[in-house]
């Protein structure tokens, strides 16, 4: 019998086969490690729920920004004859009397990207779509103003009455908007491309350039005093507070440690998520109601699991 030192082949042959076993009980290790690891929970499947609830919010944008430009009566040709209720004397077919073009501008543009967001929520769910609910785009936002406020404010807050107090409303919806899509995101089972998750994160970066172009608008008149004797920037941390308050937190202001705040987000600078629930705090004006505010009658369809 033949050693190692006498034998140099058959010293290689042993390290080469105990290289392989070592390899292969490595091997077996990993797999072992797989399997248990894929022995994860069945994430339930709520996409077309969750295509639904978004379809919700942008029947509501779109019917806030359509009306401010005077084409209400394109939403009011898809998805059902629900009623759009509007402040007295202001029926959404002529647009505010914008005393900016720039933020005329920037209204036409913000309204067909909401439509367009409705249209293709539709197309994507098909015949699961939900009709349009009943919207209140009128007295919610006085009602809005209100609650924020504290107290019955007079005259009543009207977005429609000019280009500032347009933007003011345009506040109240957008950051809601980037962060109801950032929380329904990691319930999202379909991330195939073309998928809802696809369409989601597409329509969450549309919304959070909306609501940076918001707000930017907003700061730059900060220190303008409105009609209830409070800045544009106290009036709006108000709206901010009473969003905090009903939707989990997750809320911010013009500005932040005495700075411009236009970009907001957590610690590590990413943006804020709210579950279902707390989105509905927010636009139904009420924590934990099932109806109210922008919606009178509730949102369309069934959200069991979600909400």
């Amino acid at each position: 019998m033949s050693n190692d030192t006498n034998n140099p082949t058959g010293t290689s042959t042993r390290r080469k086969f105990l290289g392989m076993a070592g390899l292969m009980g490595a091997g077996a290790v990993l797999a072992g490690c797989t399997n248990v690891g894929a022995v994860e929970p069945v994430k339930p499947n709520y996409d077309a729920k969750i295509g639904n609830f978004a379809l919700n919010l942008e029947y509501l944008e779109a019917a806030f920004y359509l009306a401010a430009v005077g084409r209400i009566n394109e939403l009011k040709a898809i998805g059902g004859s629900a009623q759009i209720i509007l402040p007295s004397g202001f029926d959404g077919t002529s647009s505010i009397a914008f005393s900016s073009p720039a933020v005329a501008q920037y209204a036409q543009e913000i309204a067909q990207d909401e439509l367009n967001h409705v249209i293709a929520l539709r197309a994507k769910l098909g015949s699961a779509a939900v009709d349009r609910p009943v919207l209140d785009i009128g007295p919610a936002f006085a009602a809005a103003a209100n609650a924020a406020a504290g107290a019955t404010l007079s005259p009543s807050f009207s977005p429609y009455l000019n280009d500032l107090f347009f933007l003011h409303g345009a506040f109240i919806f957008e950051d809601v908007g980037v962060t109801a899509y950032k929380g329904a995101a990691r319930l999202i089972v379909d991330y195939s491309e073309g998928g809802i998750l696809d369409s989601a994160a597409g329509i969450l970066s549309v919304e959070a350039y909306h609501a940076g172009e918001i707000r930017t608008l907003l700061y730059a008149q900060k220190d303008v005093v409105t009609p209830y004797g409070v800045t544009v920037e106290q009036l709006i941390q108000k709206i901010s507070d009473l969003r905090a308050a009903v939707g989990g937190g997750k809320d911010e202001g013009l500005t932040k440690n005495g700075k411009a705040n236009i970009v907001v987000a957590d610690s590590n600078s990413v943006a804020y998520g709210r579950s279902p629930r707390e989105v509905l705090n927010i636009v139904y004006l009420g924590a934990n109601a099932s109806k109210g505010g922008f919606f009178p009658n509730g949102l369309n369809g069934d959200f069991s699991g979600l909400v």
